[in-house]
């Protein structure tokens, strides 16, 4: 056996024990009580807090790390955390806890003409299997979900915030010691080798039941093409704010700009304006937009606008920029800004601007996206926004989940039968 193989036989062996602890750890969660599981939250969350020192020196040798790799801004940004990023962490487990526990509801249910009693009742999926880039903040969030969803979760998190996810994750490993939770309930894949990730979906489908990727194209690409068991995600988020004939200059304007440029990194950013050709605010957005530090590639009529717009290309419409670059272009009303989206679109989170009720109406009704706005931002796609506590991530996902994936959507559900003796003729 050479060296190389051994040490693959090495990854797998470590992946398999993790796998084994997953399972076990899970079948104790099933049957835990909301009170343990949130009981086990308050303390990490407390632990977050109090441990914010190391937090952030781990964060700051993964962050200078990254910088000596020349990692572009939209991923340093993910990656840096500071006082407030950390609080928010805390207080996102909070909002955690104070969700319904979803696991034992009752769905639906009804009695059979024969007697039978018949409940759809919410349970967990198992054993989540994580992975994802950059933001440390994910192991927080995605820790606390699948705790509070009676899951077992095993977290890749990537290399570049390996010290970070670490620091994190010890905190939730404290929260679950101090509640009498198994640890494995929530581990963290102890090495940054790529090979851990192939064997994660493709070698531990005794163990994982669902995979859900939260980074880049190319990490999703590969989740998807590689996995063997089902995955919950979306690929890209090319967003789409269509400015309507009937929208309100400054609403527009102030959407636009938030949906742009609050943070160019996250999957929510626009990455498309469709303006109205009979909307009479156009060039003022346009002018916003580069006086914001926003580059604008037009096509003809919007680089009439204004000088500093440069001509779109084909790939313009379809790509999912993460910086401050934004796409532009005028549509002949709601038709045509439907069809554009459907034609370039992800089916992520696309918005309206409009006083037109039945414009607003038609956008929503017809944008088959997992999240549709009307006079919002396209920024507003996030579980916390949604009162959800947190997410793992925006599934554009038609099976299963779609949407903000949060702890409702990180359970299946099972059909339970009460009867008094009835046999089937």
């Amino acid at each position: 056996m050479n060296a190389a193989t051994a040490e693959l036989n090495e990854i797998a062996s470590q992946m398999n024990v993790l796998g084994r602890a997953a399972v076990g750890a899970a079948r104790v969660l099933a049957q835990a009580s909301t009170e343990a599981k949130n009981a086990a939250l308050k303390s990490a969350a407390a632990a977050i807090r109090s441990h914010k020192g190391e937090i952030l020196e781990a964060n700051r040798i993964d962050v200078e790390q990254a910088r000596a790799r020349n990692l572009s801004g939209a991923l340093l940004d993910r990656l840096m955390l500071d006082d407030k990023r950390i609080e928010s962490m805390a207080r996102g487990i909070e909002e955690v806890i104070a969700l319904a526990d979803p696991i034992g509801g009752v769905i639906a249910e009804w009695t059979r003409p024969n007697g039978l009693k018949i409940q759809r009742v919410r349970v967990p999926l198992g054993v989540v299997g994580i992975i994802y880039e950059s933001r440390p903040n994910v192991t927080a969030d995605a820790g606390a979900l699948c705790l509070k969803s009676g899951n077992a979760v095993i977290l890749r998190g990537g290399s570049e915030s390996s010290h970070s996810s670490r620091a994190i994750h010890s905190c939730l490993a404290d929260g679950l010691r101090d509640a009498g939770l198994p640890e494995a309930a929530i581990q963290i894949v102890p090495t940054t080798d790529r090979a851990a990730v192939g064997h994660m979906l493709a070698g531990m489908t005794d163990y994982i039941d669902v995979v859900v990727p939260r980074g880049g194209k190319s990490l999703v690409e590969r989740v998807q093409r590689e996995a063997r068991v089902p995955v919950i995600g979306h690929l890209e988020g090319n967003c789409h704010v269509y400015v309507h004939g009937a929208a309100d200059v400054e609403m527009a304007k102030n959407v636009v700009l938030n949906a742009k440029m609050r943070r160019t990194g996250i999957c929510g950013a626009a990455e498309t304006i469709l303006l109205d050709r009979a909307f009479k605010g156009s060039a003022q957005i346009v002018k916003t937009l580069l006086e914001s530090g926003c580059a604008v590639r037009g096509d003809e009529f919007i680089q009439t606008l204004d000088g500093r717009v440069t001509p779109a290309t084909e790939t313009d419409w379809y790509t999912e920029y993460l910086d401050a670059i934004v796409a532009a272009k005028v549509v002949n009303g709601v038709e045509e800004a439907i069809a554009h989206i459907e034609r370039y679109g992800s089916a992520h989170t696309d918005s309206i601007v409009t006083a037109d009720p039945s414009a607003a109406e038609k956008f929503l009704g017809e944008v088959d996206s997992a999240i549709v706005l009307h006079n919002a931002s396209t920024q507003f796609a996030d579980g916390g926004e949604f009162g959800m506590g947190a997410e793992i991530g925006i599934s554009t996902d038609k099976f299963h989940a779609r949407g903000p994936v949060g702890v409702e959507q990180l359970t299946s559900y099972k059909y339970v039968v009460r009867g008094s003796g009835q046999t089937r003729p």
